[in-house]
């Protein structure tokens, strides 16, 4: 079993890669921090180029993990398989994820637990040449996603919200999001799940924005800790966590002050820097045990977990307890 699941995790599908640069802002620190003695070796955390890694990047840049007294070094992936697969070698203290991720980790027998929410986006958008502007229009429709992903897991969520079964559309795989973009504002397609930033992206090329998963109350980015981590280095993450919320809320304080940021740094299309509409960064917080649950239980829907997992199995609540 645990090879089958090994074998998924790294076979989830890539997204786009960004570049990164350097950066001109300089947003104020003014956020109260508890000390820490930082240990020889760093907590290493993998991110992706996207909207739930942005406060760690900032928290990285701007001193806020310097502040906390613990050292950090950020590692980013360009796709999840890349991610996954340096969780399995043991090359990751942590890493921002996803709850359907974390399930595979769990019944695999690997020790990494949930310890967050993070704060991305998920949308779907509508092609504009076939005049889709609604959710209730793709019941029979067909919609370009990555399958067997939280990408898919989204759109379902969000079809579902608005009374369509997960039988009731046609998902299309489509691998590469530049190309669901290019689909879907050409006409070649009636929908596209993305994640931000190209969900902005699809949007500022003509795409119907239908739908988002912060809009419909959906939460699937999470970010993950090794139980050993969590046994022997606490207090260190503690500090992490501390540093990381200090730098949502100066996101959340000042987004226009970042726009610069996303590009120059975050990597994000140069083209959506001033439409990129910024999450709301909440202060870290455990997913809910109801959305836990709607995860498993799509899963096992769709014949992808077959583990008798239960959402105490995926979560560990010492990180957060007492920020």
């Amino acid at each position: 079993m645990k090879k089958i699941i090994t074998i998924f995790i790294t076979g989830f599908l890539a997204a786009s890669v960004w570049a990164s640069g350097g950066s001109e802002v300089n947003p104020s620190g003014n956020v109260n921090i508890a000390q820490n003695t930082a240990p020889a070796q760093p907590l290493r955390v993998g991110i992706m180029p996207d909207a739930d890694s942005l406060p760690f990047m900032v928290a990285s840049d701007y001193g806020y993990f310097d502040k906390a007294g613990v050292k950090v070094e950020l590692v980013t992936f360009s796709n999840p398989q890349e991610r996954d697969a340096a969780i399995q070698a043991g090359r990751l203290d942590a890493s921002v994820s996803d709850l359907l991720a974390a399930a595979f980790f769990a019944a695999g027998g690997f020790d990494f637990k949930v310890t967050s929410l993070t704060d991305g986006r998920y949308g779907i958008v509508g092609s504009p040449k076939l005049g889709i502007n609604s959710l209730a229009q793709l019941r029979g429709k067909r919609v370009a996603l990555s399958v067997n992903t939280i990408i898919q897991y989204t759109v379902d969520a969000q079809l579902k919200a608005a009374g369509i079964s997960m039988d009731e559309y046609e998902a299309v795989a489509v691998p590469r999001m530049p190309l669901r973009i290019e689909m879907v504002t050409e006409g070649q397609i009636e929908a596209a799940s993305l994640p931000e930033p190209l969900l902005t992206a699809a949007v500022a090329s003509g795409a119907a924005l239908l739908s988002t998963t912060d809009s419909t109350g959906i939460d699937a980015g999470v970010l993950l800790f090794s139980k050993k981590v969590l046994d022997t280095r606490l207090p260190e993450v503690k500090s992490f966590y501390r540093a990381y919320s200090g730098a949502a809320q100066a996101i959340n304080a000042n987004p226009d002050l970042f726009r610069n940021y996303l590009v120059e740094k975050a990597g994000f299309p140069e083209d959506i820097k001033d439409a990129y509409k910024f999450s709301v960064y909440r202060q870290p917080v455990l997913p809910q045990e109801a959305q836990i649950t709607a995860v498993l239980d799509w899963l096992r829907a769709r014949n992808l977990l077959d583990a008798d997992l239960k959402p105490g199995d995926l979560v560990d609540s010492r990180a957060v307890n007492d920020l």
